[in-house]
């Protein structure tokens, strides 16, 4: 007997009573209760669809060994939700602010309004104020505006003809202004570090959804250029092509083997085409900065 009472003092020193299962297979005390949450965490996700409006998300807290879950407003019907998946037990969170998307606005994707396409060519700001600038041939015919996640804002203002400038006043809290080019398939995105005035044989690259990356050398500055809706003064000319949804990309130097870049200019209008090349006349990018106040956002 003393042998026997001395085996169950140190089992219970060893905080396990006798006749009690403990952890299986050496396993860390607590590890079942966490397998247990975790299946349960996946009953919510499979019923994900049926959630309360209010609730933005559950996870397993491994400190509380809990199922919390996250609501935005009332909590009414959350645990009966739960509970009608097999979940059990939860513990309710309330959040501040729901979750949302956020994405980023990239010069050279596409902006849209309805069935008008046309290119991001720089973000910008003035104070708290953000802008998208582009093509201002673009901005005139519209009034709202959407990029590839979605609402952007509204046109702002725009300068057509005699320029070929325009800003559209970014709106939405979930797109991010950035200072990035897209490079498509050409290589990871360039990083804009402020402007430039370009010189004649000067390398530049313009960015576009429909034209992707290409670059070509300047070969005349302070030129106009007649189209049908009017003539446009002090315009770049680039020997690039530039397809049809490509006013208002971004013309930026060429960054060579870099990663930075300097804006130049907005696509304004083209000749010839992508297979047998061309010239593309390129809005420089200082006008339109100083007639809107606005700064470049840089990286």
């Amino acid at each position: 007997m003393r042998n026997l009472r001395w085996l169950g003092t140190a089992l219970l020193a060893a905080g396990l009573a006798i006749g009690t299962a403990g952890p299986v297979s050496g396993e860390p005390a607590g590890t079942t209760d966490i397998t247990r949450l975790t299946v349960a965490k996946n009953m919510l996700d499979r019923a994900a669809a049926t959630r309360p409006e209010s609730v933005t998300g559950w996870y397993v807290e491994p400190a509380d060994r809990s199922l919390v879950v996250s609501v935005h407003g009332s909590a009414d019907g959350v645990a009966e939700w739960a509970a009608n998946q097999g979940a059990g037990t939860i513990e309710v969170e309330h959040v501040a602010e729901a979750p949302r998307l956020v994405w980023d606005l990239i010069s050279g994707q596409e902006i849209h309004s309805g069935q008008i396409k046309c290119t991001l060519g720089f973000n910008a700001f003035s104070g708290a104020s953000r802008v998208i600038l582009s093509a201002g041939h673009c901005i005139s015919v519209a009034s709202s505006w959407s990029g590839v996640g979605g609402y952007i804002g509204e046109t702002g203002g725009f300068s057509f003809p005699g320029n070929d400038f325009g800003f559209i006043s970014v709106q939405s809290p979930d797109a991010e202004s950035t200072p990035l080019v897209d490079r498509y398939s050409a290589g990871s995105d360039v990083t804009i570090t402020g402007h430039t005035t370009p010189t004649v044989g000067m390398s530049v690259c313009t960015s576009s959804p429909v034209g992707g990356w290409q670059c070509g050398p300047v070969t005349g500055i302070n030129q106009t250029v007649c189209y049908p809706q009017g003539c446009i003064n002090g315009l770049i000319s680039v020997s690039m092509c530039a397809a049809p949804g490509s006013s208002g990309a971004p013309v930026v130097t060429n960054p060579g083997a870099g990663t930075t870049v300097r804006a130049v200019g907005l696509v304004s209008g083209s000749s010839g085409n992508c297979s047998s090349g061309g010239t593309t006349w390129v809005q420089p990018i200082a006008e339109a900065l100083n007639m809107y106040g606005v700064t470049l956002y840089t990286g």
